[in-house]
């Protein structure tokens, strides 16, 4: 599958806020966003009134952004995200929430969702005891994820485990440092994602 391959400081300064792309960096003086805060380019300074529809795709653009999606796969989960009970909107981020590539990354396995994905990928993680590298596999109540033995003293994980304390695990997961083991306890709710998002206007989109 294709990705952005250039800048993604750039990514967080076209949409004006921070995506959290960049890891540890993001939350310190040289983030991007807080040395040049306009959009990337040579117009990058201008401020354009946006259309209604223009809201409504940068808001899109930003979910897909923070969670490494191209428009395919995206639209998948909000077909599915529809198709569930409840609040559309809501049921989109409760299921972006529980891929496995974010809950390596939420439980503090790996700085940011692009290297978790590289780790899901290379298989260092099991779900249940059982191998899973396929970063998009949606994990379920109670699951346990944890590192798998032979890679538990890979240096980028133990860094990212250091920091973890600082950064803080969501309360709908429970993480053991000790073990290199997590467990879905709960599921994720519009709250505990915390993401710089209108949901609703994503809805209003696709509703054209």
């Amino acid at each position: 599958m294709a990705r952005h391959l250039g800048s993604v400081c750039r990514l967080c300064r076209r949409e004006g806020t921070k995506l959290f792309l960049k890891g540890t960096r993001c939350f310190t003086e040289k983030c991007a966003i807080e040395r040049r805060s306009y959009a990337p380019g040579q117009h990058g300074q201008d401020r354009p009134r946006l259309s209604e529809y223009q809201m409504q795709l940068r808001e899109k653009q930003k979910l897909k952004r923070i969670y490494g999606l191209l428009e395919r796969q995206f639209r998948q989960y909000f077909f599915k995200a529809g198709r569930k009970k409840g609040i559309t909107g809501e049921n989109l981020l409760q299921i972006l929430e529980q891929r496995i590539d974010n809950v390596v990354y939420k439980l503090g396995f790996a700085s940011s969702r692009a290297e978790a994905r590289q780790f899901v990928n290379h298989g260092h993680f099991l779900v249940n005891g059982k191998h899973v590298n396929i970063p998009s596999y949606i994990t379920k109540l109670e699951d346990v994820v944890e590192v798998k033995p032979s890679s538990r003293s890979m240096t980028r994980i133990q860094a990212s485990l250091s920091a973890v304390d600082g950064r803080g695990i969501p309360s709908w997961l429970e993480l053991d440092k000790e073990q290199y083991r997590g467990r879905v306890k709960a599921l994720p709710t519009k709250e505990d994602s915390a993401l710089p998002v209108n949901e609703q206007l994503v809805v209003e989109l696709y509703s054209r």
